[in-house]
């Protein structure tokens, strides 16, 4: 499995605040984004199409479900293939 860096890791959690309109203190790496901070499905494919442009990778939609919290995420990424 890949690891991901601290830098891309606090660029992560960058987007997902800014899509979802909660300051990084409010989102903690197991912190759910639907139930702990109400996010939709549409600010879902908000984060997947900005991590894609953001680190030029590939994440295939059936991830989204798997994207629940930061921790889901950095792993999505971290096991993305490259553009």
């Amino acid at each position: 499995m890949s690891t991901i860096t601290s830098d891309r890791r606090s660029a992560i959690k960058e987007i997902v605040c800014d899509i979802l309109e909660l300051d990084e203190g409010d989102v903690t790496e197991t912190s759910l984004f639907i139930d702990d901070h109400g996010a939709d499905s549409l600010r879902a494919i908000e984060i997947l199409a900005s991590l894609e442009k953001e680190f030029g990778i590939t994440i295939d939609q059936s991830e989204l479900a798997q994207m629940i919290n930061l921790e889901a995420v950095y792993k999505v990424v971290a096991e993305a293939p490259a553009r």
